[in-house]
């Protein structure tokens, strides 16, 4: 009987496997072409109604500026984020999550007076804000963002 029930188990974790396989999509799984990101970040994935945009970093003509004080910094990813969805033909609007990297943990409180000013006139988007080694180029802020687009 515990090898009838065994068998079967096994038959059940096969279909089981079959079927989630055959249900993801490659296409999703491929990165699109976009605005240029520096470093191995791909702007956007998937073909669906969410929009990620990962690796934002505060950069200007292809040169991250890394030197720049953290104030700056942050203005310069939320330009970046802002003309990445304007390419979409979205707006702060459609953002669903930010995930904030820093490097200096300290510096939230600069994200806080840079998050508040623009998203002033729209609902905050849930954030999380999480403290990392270094970011590419010396960047002090990197942005991680999931949109929607409606």
């Amino acid at each position: 009987m515990s090898q009838k029930i065994a068998a079967q188990d096994d038959r059940t974790d096969r279909e089981n496997e079959i079927s989630i396989s055959e249900s993801l999509s490659e296409e999703s799984k491929r990165q699109r072409d976009s605005i240029d990101n520096v470093g191995a970040f791909g702007a956007r994935t998937g073909e669906s109604d969410l929009i990620f945009f990962q690796g934002i970093l505060p950069e200007i003509n292809g040169t991250i500026r890394g030197s720049e004080p953290i104030d700056d910094q942050i203005e310069m990813c939320l330009d970046r984020l802002e003309l990445m969805l304007e390419n979409r033909t979205a707006s702060l609007a459609d953002v669903m999550k930010v995930e904030i990297q820093l490097a200096d943990a300290d510096a939230a409180a600069a994200v806080d007076s840079a998050y508040k000013s623009r998203f002033d006139d729209v609902a905050f988007p849930p954030r999380t804000v999480v403290g990392v080694c270094s970011l590419p180029g010396g960047a002090a802020v990197q942005l991680d963002v999931i949109a929607a687009e409606e």
